[in-house]
């Protein structure tokens, strides 16, 4: 997940969006106004841009994350009790300000503070968007909602990243100025389609009256120890896995000397691999084991990872660039395995009256991967850059072989992702057909 949480730009094809019902086709098209302008250029503008060290500009980074974490658990009890479609609207308003005020940064306090702004924002928007993506989405339909949510999204932000790569400059800081507020409009937009969107399940309070048996609050989630520890594989997940995708650009760049727009190549690629394979992977997990389907995630992963390794050591500019773009391929393939599979669970395990807090530390789970992977990673890249790949590879696996481990503890009804739902009409009668009569004899 993106530092900067992106809507996106790209509108998913007419076949998927039959896949979904009509009421949740605007709570999806809605994310993918926007692009991924920032992202892959954030590590560079603190560091490179604006002179801040790798250490306090991955700090910086891992601020978001921080903060997120400390307001995803109110953030969610705030979808429960005043609706997921309020909470993501006033998130929305948030991240149209923060990055709007981007481009001012001049002193590392300045970053930190926007970045704090920031991980408010998106500590109360990933519950609630999803909340309400999982409430206006049937429960046998959710893995197809959260695979057309990744490809929009990625298509949005591959496109954004390669302008972005077109556009970006290290010596001229006002290319930078130019994607900041590009970005902030994307959110304003995203936020103007939010009102055809439906609100989606009744309010926490609302569902704990009708119902006196209702527990509301984290207390009830706390006792779902299979649910906790599918949050603690998900740190690792985010930490070894997509976390490292914030230090990817700034070692490429440094350490293996490829320029700016290859960069930008390496995340359009990424992207483009996930909107063609995301539908056919995701026909593909559909009736199969979901904590397998994450285990081949992180064999991919890890597979990527030492590509990017051997990029390093052995390689340079552009024929490093070229592994690299490879190696932002290979793992798509595993985003694609984990996009209709991960968030589906989550969703099909929370309660209705609870979701918005499930949700929420669902979002906590990746804030804490975000914290500890882009500190660690810069800590390690400063120190031995080439040190980093192999580790977050064996992370990765060790990762997939404890989700394994964890299948076993799930409730049966969850252990595979659901498949169409076929409906069978009894055949009608033949009016031509002679029908005998049947006699019944009761016997006293």
């Amino acid at each position: 997940m993106p530092f900067v949480n992106q809507p996106d730009i790209a509108l998913p094809s007419a076949r998927v969006r039959r896949r979904l019902p009509p009421r949740a086709r605007p709570a999806v098209a809605s994310r993918c106004l926007g692009a991924g302008f920032v992202y892959p250029f954030l590590f560079i503008y603190l560091h490179n841009v604006r002179g801040f060290s790798l250490g306090v500009s991955g700090l910086i980074v891992a601020t978001n994350a921080g903060v997120a974490l400390l307001v995803g658990t109110p953030g969610g009890a705030t979808a429960d009790r005043y609706g997921a479609k309020r909470t993501l609207a006033a998130s929305l308003a948030l991240l149209t300000i923060a990055f709007a005020l981007f481009p001012l940064v001049r002193a590392p306090w300045h970053a930190f503070a926007l970045a704090a702004l920031v991980g408010l924002a998106n500590g109360v928007f990933w519950p609630s968007y999803h909340a309400l993506l999982a409430a206006i989405t049937p429960a046998h339909r959710r893995h197809a909602g959260y695979a057309l949510q990744r490809v929009s999204m990625n298509l949005g932000f591959g496109i954004g990243g390669a302008v972005a790569g077109l556009i970006a400059a290290s010596a001229r800081p006002g290319t930078f100025t130019t994607l900041f507020l590009i970005d902030a409009a994307t959110y304003a937009a995203f936020l103007a389609l939010l009102a055809v969107v439906p609100a989606g399940t009744p309010q926490a309070d609302e569902a704990a009256a009708g119902d006196p048996d209702h527990k509301v609050g984290y207390a009830a989630i706390v006792r779902d120890r299979v649910f906790l520890a599918l949050l603690g594989l998900n740190i690792v997940f985010v930490t070894a896995g997509y976390a490292q995708l914030e230090t990817l650009p700034v070692f490429a760049k440094n350490q293996a000397h490829v320029s700016e727009r290859a960069i930008g190549l390496v995340f359009l690629v990424n992207s483009l691999v996930i909107v063609i394979a995301q539908l056919p992977l995701t026909r593909l997990v559909e009736g199969r084991r979901r904590m397998a389907m994450l285990a081949l995630m992180t064999a991919v992963w890890a597979a990527a990872w030492l590509l990017v390794f051997g990029a390093g050591l052995w390689l340079s500019a552009a024929t490093a660039a070229a592994v690299i773009v490879v190696a932002g391929g290979v793992f798509a393939i595993g985003e694609c395995l984990q996009g209709p599979t991960q968030q589906a669970l989550i969703a099909e395990l929370a309660p209705d009256h609870l979701r918005g807090r499930y949700m929420a530390l669902s979002t906590s789970s990746w804030s804490i991967g975000w914290i500890a992977g882009p500190a660690l990673g810069a800590f390690v890249l400063q120190q031995e850059p080439l040190a980093l790949w192999p580790a977050a590879a064996a992370l990765c696996l060790a990762a997939g072989a404890g989700g394994l481990l964890l299948e076993r503890r799930l409730p049966t009804t969850v252990r595979r992702t659901p498949g169409e739902v076929a409906v069978t009409l009894p055949p009608e009668p033949d009016p031509d057909a002679n029908v005998e009569p049947v006699s019944l004899e009761v016997s006293r």
